[in-house]
């Protein structure tokens, strides 16, 4: 199915972009969700006078993305977590529990903004997380997970430090 996208979308192309994309794909999400229309010539001239409206839409959630993220640049978040012995937690933080943590620096963080490619933070430690607050904007965030048991911090410390031996 021919499209025109109205505004960037990663991995099909740009704003303003006359793709091929499967059916269901474009019925079912792009149409939806107001990110493509499909190309026919009236939808390709209606496009062409709003596409500088589009454009200058674009640059401003562009410019918003990168101060949120010039904001969370270099911060590090601690999350505390019931663990065992061994380093290993009772659950696992996931991307809700980070997007909250990041509140403690007034960066509003959207859970799916948040990307964890090897899942839910199952260990103590120090993880690196990456943010995806807009298609060219991409952030590395800091995250902590402590021991909420005070006592147990030095035996995690050593047992982190073992592993890191390994």
């Amino acid at each position: 199915m021919d499209i025109i996208l109205l505004e960037k979308i990663d991995n099909i192309g740009g704003i303003g972009d006359q793709v091929k994309v499967k059916s269901g794909y474009a019925r079912n999400y792009l149409i939806p969700q107001g990110k493509a229309t499909l190309a026919t010539p009236e939808n390709i001239a209606k496009f062409e006078s709003i596409r500088t409206e589009l454009e200058t839409k674009a640059a401003g959630e562009l410019a918003e993305a990168q101060a949120r993220a010039a904001k969370v640049e270099g911060q590090v978040v601690r999350i505390k977590a019931q663990a065992g012995a061994e380093g290993k937690l009772f659950g696992s933080v996931g991307t809700i529990d980070i997007a909250n943590a990041c509140s403690e620096f007034d960066a509003d963080i959207e859970r799916s903004e948040v990307r964890l490619p090897d899942g839910p933070l199952r260990i103590l430690g120090e993880h690196e997380v990456e943010l995806h607050l807009h298609a060219d904007v991409n952030v590395t965030l800091k995250v902590i997970v402590e021991s909420n048991e005070p006592d147990q911090a030095a035996v995690i410390e050593t047992v982190i430090e073992d592993q890191d031996d390994d």
